[in-house]
């Protein structure tokens, strides 16, 4: 092993050991404490901004200094092409210099700062900054060749925070799904993209299931929005502008349909197989035609997945159409194909932006507003009540599109309705 080597695989193993002394015992809580007995909130939340921009912490009587590590593996993945602590500014052209949490956070003194000092949004301010710590080690993973089991790792690691020492926030069900929350940032330079996706390929089946099943449903989700909006209903503009998506999203489909042949070869029903029909036609949803017909330049670098894809899809033609038939957005269900949004993480983002406001946590994960399953009566109340919550928030905050303001996260049964029924015709008659 090179001395180069060595350095990222310690890295990330330090990294990971020092986040599991944070979230191991009450460190979290003394470290709410001590900000908590500031005279005021806005106080609090300077306490609490030190230490995240020193990623040092004393707690329970000993440093917890995650600083040289985490400097480490964010230069890499700078280098690497994604900015996953840092946001884009869209009016400056820039990157953020501060992180999304402490960003956040600013938002918060202004909001809430004058307000007595409120531990639980404290908690879930400080859970919010370690996700994101667990974003950037999840595209840190293969630094060992050992994807596999850093994966697994990473994702005990999301267990603990989002345990019973944690503030009871949800974020992610699985580590897989903080890849995509780590990446679904705008970048300037989109050379990352291709690379990663290579390394996600080396990973076993299970791990590569959970990834394309988030992947297809958000950038389902995601491309829904900007065929909408950022695109004018221009398919041909969609395509041209999202050449790092198009693999992407082939990869999802290809990998959720050999799923779903593993799952009918082996005569497997039930939720497990729903999960797998839901996330391919909302991954379909996207442009069914670029799968089932003739496929863009987008799709030229990943032509062997797209005709295996097809190969798979007709093979078992019939049977997917009648499973799909199930999915169909009904009144009063939650469905994802009603959800639309830019950038996965800021939908993450405003759940938490939410929370913090209100200092109640939310108990639906990020993944739970990509699927409609299982179809349980207060889930599907959870659900969506948080999308049209943030759908409110956007609303009141729109972004400038194409000369218009917008909001950039909808929730739209009618359009849920529409895009089922187009993505339908496309696959039924496979053009």
């Amino acid at each position: 092993m090179s001395a180069i080597e060595a350095t990222q695989k310690n890295s990330f193993a330090t990294a990971c050991a020092l986040i599991a002394r944070l979230l191991d015992g009450s460190a979290r809580a003394d470290i709410v404490h001590r900000a908590a007995a500031a005279a005021d909130m806005g106080e609090a939340l300077r306490r609490l901004r030190d230490v995240f921009q020193s990623d040092r912490f004393d707690a329970d009587g000993e440093s917890i200094d995650l600083a040289p590590a985490i400097k480490k593996l964010e230069s890499r993945t700078r280098a690497d092409g994604f900015h996953v602590l840092h946001d884009w500014d869209g009016i400056a052209d820039r990157v953020n210099e501060d992180t999304i949490p402490v960003d956040v956070l600013n938002y918060l003194i202004v909001k809430r700062g004058a307000d007595p000092p409120d531990a639980r949004a404290l908690h879930i301010l400080l859970d919010y900054y370690v996700l994101h710590l667990l974003a950037l080690l999840s595209v840190r993973i293969w630094d060992d060749g050992e994807g596999d089991a850093n994966l697994a790792r990473v994702g005990r690691l999301l267990d603990a925070l989002q345990g019973p020492g944690g503030s009871g926030q949800m974020f992610t069900a699985n580590a897989e799904t903080l890849i995509l929350i780590a990446t679904s940032h705008f970048e300037l330079h989109e050379r990352g993209y291709g690379a990663l996706l290579d390394k996600v390929r080396t990973l076993d089946r299970v791990h590569q299931t959970n990834i394309a099943l988030g992947h297809a449903a958000s950038m389902g989700s995601h491309l829904r929005f900007g065929f909408e909006a950022t695109y004018g209903r221009d398919t041909v503009s969609m395509r041209d502008d999202n050449v790092a998506d198009y693999p992407w999203l082939c990869f999802a489909l290809v990998t959720v349909m050999r799923e779903y042949s593993r799952l009918h070869e082996q005569g497997v029903a039930g939720l497990e197989r729903e999960r797998v029909v839901e996330a391919l036609v909302n991954g379909l949803s996207a442009d069914a035609r670029a799968f089932v017909g003739a496929p863009p330049p987008s799709l030229a670098s990943s032509d062997a997945e797209r005709s295996e894809f097809v190969e798979r899809f007709r093979q078992r033609h019939d049977d997917v159409l009648a499973e799909i038939a199930a999915h169909r957005p009904v009144e009063g269900a939650y469905s994802p194909l009603a959800f639309f949004f830019n950038f996965s993480h800021n939908v993450l983002k405003g759940t938490v932006v939410d929370a913090l406001l209100r200092g109640r946590p939310w108990s639906v994960t990020f993944n739970d507003l990509l699927t409609g399953l299982p179809r349980e009566a207060e889930l599907n109340a959870q659900r969506l009540d948080l999308a049209t919550t943030l759908m409110g928030y956007a609303r009141a905050n729109p972004n400038r599109i194409r000369g218009r303001l917008m909001p950039v996260i909808v929730y739209d049964p009618d359009a849920g309705r529409r895009a089922f029924a187009v993505t339908m015709d496309k696959i039924e008659r496979q053009e």
